[in-house]
């Protein structure tokens, strides 16, 4: 359905300055960290990103998932947190966005210059074919990925309500630390 809303270019060029700098933040600290560590301890770096990726992907849809309804009741009886949950579900956009969009692609492009630094890593140490490597390699956290994020978004589908809960608390300790 066509509506005459425009396009809100202040939110995109600030959410594309944020992933920006998201992006030179992460990628410096996960090359940094890949250098220092063992093939191992790369290996486990490149699992986080990923992990991170995924679990991300989870909260994006549970909030363009969850329903508003159940928060006002509680938000009436003075719930913690669901005044915070019915702010995210009210701007579900932009937090869906910033979830899917902003730190889940920023997690896949770095695995995958991770996946490269864990190649080259194999490379100086070994005498592997690095074209047959970079292939097993990429190909297996492609299937991680995916099949990571679709058991995140099943998870999500189906416990929208209480993750979009649960992310209203943390929002809500946090809004209350600012204050002091």
């Amino acid at each position: 359905m066509y509506t005459n809303k425009k396009v809100n270019y202040v939110w995109v060029y600030v959410i594309t300055v944020i992933t920006f700098f998201i992006a030179l933040i992460l990628g410096y600290i996960s090359l940094v960290f890949m250098e220092k560590v063992s093939i191992i301890g790369a290996l486990f770096i490149l699992l986080f990103i990923v992990f991170l990726g995924v679990i991300f992907d989870l909260f994006g849809i549970s909030v363009t998932a969850a329903t508003e309804t159940p928060f006002h009741s509680m938000s009436s009886g003075k719930v913690r947190g669901a005044q915070e949950a019915i702010l995210i579900i009210r701007n579900a956009g932009a937090v869906a966005n910033f979830f899917n969009d902003v730190i889940g692609d920023i997690s896949g492009i770095i695995s995958g210059s991770a996946s490269a630094a864990i190649i080259i890593k194999l490379n100086e140490n070994m005498t592997l074919k690095t074209t047959a490597a970079s292939i097993i390699l990429t190909s297996i956290i492609a299937g991680i990925t995916v099949g990571g994020k679709a058991i995140g978004k099943e998870v999500a589908l189906r416990n929208a309500n209480h993750i979009v809960y649960r992310m209203g608390i943390i929002l809500s300790y946090i809004k209350k630390r600012k204050k002091r």
